[in-house]
């Protein structure tokens, strides 16, 4: 009884335990998207491409170069000799996920990126039900239905509140973008996982920080270059620069620690609640009206996701291959101990070719 109330706490710790780091990733996703508004709004800076670059050129300062001092198997060497092009790969999908998702505010409304990026939930599960072979059950469906429930609710909270929104000049363009953003977050997430929990935080995040600061650089060039000469620096527009690296390198930072501790979908699932709070910094910044279906919102979303952690997802392990027998004998013999209560200590020898000895230790 008393082990089974102590596991019980501890899955309660592990749940608020989650609640609280899926709420910090939330908070440093609101600073990215504040102080990019505000930079577009206020002194008409709309350079995504040149935010991230700054952002993976600090994860590059930090994490690659904690690789490079690294030796022998674990060497930066020997990861770009073994997996480079997979890194190549990775890093492309996360610049493009995250270019993509600021090019579509300026040709599709707010309402639809909020909408269509929940798309890529689904796109999660599935990538992890088929790569990270994850198996769900009733009450993560459930969850996440919830979740969308709340994100549908603080739409209609825009439309009460009348939120400024903007019609696009291509919605279809802006809505084909968050979806394909939304994929691309997803097919990144579910990487991520795979190498938080099979690898280590700091490979990924060395990794994503070399390429990612090449493919930006190359690419910050070639569609920003009009846009970075046009800026009228000042300490204000350096100081927004400043956090929202800050807050990007957080995000980027603290993500495979709450994903290695629970999973991407349930990150996802927590970091809805970003767009809420970056309505809560508008109230006062940019004179956003508020409605109560907003706190309505929030709470629908933090029930679903509590749901959601509430119940471990499963994993479905893939059938092992037996090794054949060693020629040998002995050269692949298991030794196990076996120390049974009041009985004499035997050691058992486990040949391949399925026989079996015990020796008595006296």
């Amino acid at each position: 009884m008393w082990v089974k109330k102590n596991r019980t706490r501890t899955g309660r710790r592990n749940i608020w335990k989650t609640v609280f780091m899926s709420q910090m990733l939330s908070l440093f996703i609101c600073g990215t998207a504040v102080t990019s508004q505000y930079l577009a709004e206020k002194y008409h800076t709309n350079t995504p491409m040149l935010q991230s670059f700054i952002n993976y050129s600090l994860i590059l300062l930090v994490y690659t170069t904690a690789l490079v001092f690294r030796t022998g198997h674990d060497s930066i060497w020997q990861i770009l000799k073994l997996r480079w092009w997979k890194y190549i790969l990775l890093g492309l999908v996360d610049v493009e996920a995250n270019y993509m998702i600021v090019k579509a505010y300026q040709y599709t409304s707010i309402t639809s990126v909020q909408l269509l990026d929940c798309c890529g939930i689904p796109v999660l599960m599935a990538l992890s039900w088929f790569i990270l072979h994850a198996r769900y059950k009733l009450i993560h469906f459930l969850a996440v239905g919830v979740c969308v429930v709340g994100v549908a609710t603080m739409v209609i909270a825009d439309s009460f509140a009348e939120r400024p929104d903007s019609n696009g000049s291509d919605a279809v363009l802006g809505d084909v973008l968050v979806l394909l953003a939304a994929s691309f977050y997803a097919i990144s997430n579910v990487s991520e996982e795979y190498i938080v929990k099979n690898v280590s935080r700091v490979e990924f995040l060395g990794m994503l920080g070399l390429f990612g600061t090449i493919i930006s650089g190359l690419q910050l060039a070639i569609v920003e270059h009009k846009e970075i000469a046009r800026i009228q620096w000042n300490w204000k527009i350096a100081l927004l620069f400043t956090a929202f690296s800050l807050c990007m390198f957080g995000l980027y930072s603290l993500m495979p620690v709450v994903i290695k501790f629970t999973s991407a979908t349930s990150v996802n699932l927590g970091v809805l609640t970003a767009d809420l709070y970056s309505l809560f910094f508008g109230l006062f910044l940019f004179s956003y009206s508020f409605s109560s279906l907003y706190i309505v919102s929030f709470l629908i979303i933090m029930v679903g996701f509590i749901m959601y952690c509430s119940t471990p997802t499963e994993t479905a392990e893939p059938t092992a291959v037996p090794e054949p027998s060693s020629s040998t004998g002995l050269d692949n013999a298991a030794l196990k101990l076996e120390e049974n209560d009041g009985e004499t200590p035997t050691v058992t020898i486990q040949i391949p070719r399925g026989e079996t000895e015990v020796v008595s230790t006296n």
